[in-house]
C-alpha cells in the first residue's frame, strides 16, 4: 500500500496561501499583458488537472490568447469583464466561464477593484497562441470586441 503525504494549504491572507509563491503572470516581453499575478494551488499527477489562482489589479487585463484545452475559470475577488469567441461580458463574484479549446479569450478587470479567478486546465498542455493581424482583423469586426481587448 502506497502512502500519500496529505496537504492543506491554509490561506495565509486573503488570496494568498501558505506554500504558494505568488509569481508573475508570464515572463515581460513574451505576450502583451497588464498587472497580472498568479499562484499555482493545486497540480497533482494522478488527476491530470493543474488548479491556479490568477489576479488582475485594477485596469489590467491578462494575454488575449487561445489554445487547445479547456479552461474552467470562477470568480472569487472583484469584478470585471472577459473575451470569449466572440462575445464580452460582465463578469463578478461566483461566475462561472467555460473557455472551450481554440477560442480567443482575455480578461480585465474594472478600474477600481481588482479581479482574481480560479482557473483549472490540464496539468500538461499546450503553449498559449497569440493572435496575428489577420485573427485581430476578423476579432475587431465585432464593435463591442474591438473596444475590448488590448493587444
Amino acid at each position: 500500500m502506497t502512502s500519500t503525504k496529505i496537504k492543506a494549504k491554509r490561506a495565509a491572507r486573503q488570496y494568498t496561501w501558505e506554500d504558494v509563491e505568488v509569481l508573475t503572470y508570464k515572463s515581460e516581453g513574451t505576450a502583451p499583458f497588464k498587472d497580472v499575478t498568479r499562484q499555482v494551488l493545486f497540480d497533482d499527477p494522478h488527476l491530470a488537472a493543474q488548479w491556479r489562482y490568477f489576479e488582475v489589479a485594477p485596469d489590467g487585463h491578462t494575454t488575449l490568447e487561445r489554445h487547445q484545452h479547456v479552461h474552467a475559470v470562477m470568480v472569487i475577488r472583484g469584478r470585471g469583464a472577459c473575451l470569449v469567441g466572440t462575445e464580452v461580458f460582465s463578469i463578478e463574484l461566483h461566475d462561472l466561464i467555460h473557455v472551450p479549446p481554440l477560442t480567443w479569450h482575455q480578461f480585465r478587470a474594472t478600474l477600481n477593484e481588482p479581479l482574481g479567478f480560479l482557473c483549472l486546465v490540464n496539468s500538461e498542455r499546450d503553449r498559449p497562441e497569440l493572435p496575428g493581424s489577420e485573427d485581430l482583423q476578423l476579432l475587431r469586426q465585432n464593435p463591442d470586441v474591438a473596444a475590448f481587448i488590448r493587444v
